[in-house]
């Protein structure tokens, strides 16, 4: 459980600093994330929920 809650807080952390140095990049990616299909972020979704498991099952074995 400890380490859910660190890779939580290291998930706001990124996301923070990214906006913090880039506000203005951050919008327009905003922005541009409205014209794709739910149908490309699912797919978008699903290949680095894969890729960050994999990362995670690497690491802990």
């Amino acid at each position: 459980m400890r380490e859910l809650i660190i890779a939580f807080g290291l998930f706001l952390f990124i996301e923070g600093i990214l906006y913090a140095l880039f506000p203005s990049k951050m919008k327009n990616m905003l922005e541009k994330v409205k014209t794709i299909s739910d149908n490309q972020l699912r797919i978008g979704g699903l290949v680095f929920s894969v890729i960050g498991f994999l990362i995670i099952w690497y690491l802990k074995r």
